[in-house]
């Protein structure tokens, strides 16, 4: 038991207090320090190999120590968390529905149930289609959270739906908090449509919000590590000791930028030039 109970609940309500977009409706939904939605890329460029390595990731990331110890040490102890798998514009599946993880008996059960099902493939990558399918999971997830976070990762740029920078800004004023997972893995069979500079498109067209920032990824044997570092980040904050502790053991991650140097419809240029080639991503 904490030795300031008092304190904590002190806390939760000063939170909450600061939460702009709560309504009275949804103050009767539980509350939870974050809502996260866990948005992982199955486009076809990523081999089945390459698909079961991030599942096997997420698997080993939401039963570590370290993020279970980062749960506990939220203000209420708990989070609300969904995992959705997405490719083109209209291909989004909620895998894992949303769930609370207050404990590691929580986390495991949340394991079970993507440990049930296979990943599955699908053509072309609209990141702005599911971001947006994030957004909207947030109404309905009978949460409240004191931060609402999408965790986005892919490996490529968005090449279908809306422009992912303007559907970036639309959630931000919604209060969401975008973090990405740019793969510059550079293996998949429909490489064409890659860029070089992943990275730095994630960063000034796909991530935003209050203290959003992007882990890369440049070799698979990366992957689990660093959705470990991600989700511990994210339930932890950018001014806590674990932030800290991260920059001082490993690259600094980066944070979002304010003006843009990218062009951030760099992906829907590339489809619309190299269609010809093949339909895949």
């Amino acid at each position: 038991m904490s030795a300031f109970p008092h304190a904590r609940h002190l806390l939760s309500a000063a939170a909450l207090a600061l939460v702009p977009w709560l309504t009275p409706e949804s103050r009767a939904a539980e509350p939870v320090d974050i809502e996260l939605v866990l948005a992982v890329d199955v486009s076809l460029s990523m081999s089945p190999a390459e698909l079961e390595i991030q599942r096997r990731g997420y698997v080993a990331a939401l039963t570590h120590d370290t993020v279970l110890q980062a749960i506990a040490d939220g203000a209420y102890g708990k989070i609300a968390v969904t995992y959705v798998e997405w490719a083109g514009t209209t291909w989004q599946h909620v895998i894992v529905p949303w769930t609370v993880i207050a404990n590691r008996a929580d986390a495991e059960r949340v394991v079970e149930q993507l440990s049930a099902h296979a990943p599955n493939s699908a053509r072309r990558t609209s990141i702005s289609g599911a971001l947006q399918f994030g957004s909207d999971l947030f109404a309905e997830s009978g949460f409240q959270g004191v931060k609402r976070v999408i965790d986005i990762s892919g490996d490529g740029p968005n090449n279908q739906g809306a422009p992912v920078d303007v559907t970036r800004d639309e959630l931000v004023k919604q209060g969401i908090t975008i973090n990405g997972l740019p793969l510059m893995t550079r293996s998949g069979f429909t490489s064409v449509y890659d860029v070089n500079y992943l990275d730095r498109y994630y960063t000034d067209c796909v991530i935003g919000g209050p203290g959003a920032f992007m882990i890369p990824v440049n070799e698979w044997t990366q992957f689990p590590e660093a959705i470990r570092r991600k989700l511990v980040l994210e339930l932890a904050g950018p001014a806590s000791p674990q932030w800290a502790a991260d920059e001082a053991a490993h690259p600094p991650v980066v944070l979002a930028q304010d003006k843009p140097a990218t062009d951030c419809q760099v992906g829907e240029k590339m489809w619309r030039d190299r269609s010809w080639m093949f339909d895949s991503r």
